[in-house]
């Protein structure tokens, strides 16, 4: 759903109602678009008008606090941008920042993203990261077992391809998402699908290849 300037997303406004929190902690990570600074702007943009304490976190050129895990762990939630998922978990992990968050989600802080915000908690899922042609990205957290597909109904060659990773067994089963909707994990199980959009549909997809619906609760509603 397309939201006007100095509105909060849909998603994201879900994610901080989570917290419980009435002026929530919320930490931005862009690293994969290699903290471009316009994207964490935008995040700022959205959530001026909103009671929300927004902070970001950058590892380009070099961290932009002293000490990462407390900034992370004093957080109510964490929102990881898109990009490149390869890269940025990559540079996660030679920070320690895979060890914080992991942390950080044991702990309850809402982790929340999209795109490879998104992929980044499972084991895997499809991306552009190595090139234009969609390939199979296996070294994800692993916070939560299974896959992740994005952009199902937005990029031709997502489906064909996340059925084929799942078919030849270079991909555990896992979860598919249109544009506009996210999968909402409690702990490690599944609790609800939502979306920004009516239209948005998600589907847990196995070895077969078998794909089964996901019905999602629009959060337009009321």
């Amino acid at each position: 759903m397309l939201m006007p300037d100095g509105t909060v997303p849909l998603h994201l406004d879900h994610a901080l109602r989570l917290t419980g929190q009435r002026e929530p902690r919320v930490c931005v990570l862009n690293t994969a678009v290699g903290d471009d600074p316009r994207s964490a702007l935008t995040l700022y943009d959205r959530l001026a008008g909103s009671p929300a304490r927004v902070r970001h976190l950058s590892l380009f050129p070099m961290p932009n606090v002293t000490d990462p895990e407390d900034l992370l762990l004093s957080q109510d939630a964490i929102f990881v941008g898109g990009g490149s998922v390869a890269n940025m978990v990559a540079v996660w992990r030679v920070h320690g920042l895979d060890v914080i968050v992991r942390k950080a989600w044991q702990a309850g802080i809402v982790l929340a993203g999209s795109s490879a915000g998104g992929i980044c908690w499972f084991e895997g899922g499809t991306t552009d990261s190595f090139g234009r042609e969609l390939r199979a990205f296996t070294d994800g957290l692993g916070l939560l077992a299974g896959s992740y597909c994005p952009h199902y109904d937005s990029e031709p060659g997502r489906r064909p391809l996340y059925h084929r990773l799942i078919a030849d067994g270079t991909l555990p089963g896992g979860i598919a998402c249109d544009d506009g909707a996210a999968a909402h994990f409690t702990d490690d199980t599944l609790t609800e699908v939502i979306a920004d959009r009516p239209t948005a549909r998600a589907y847990r997809v196995e070895p077969g290849v078998t794909e089964t619906p996901l019905p999602p609760r629009f959060l337009g509603e009321g």
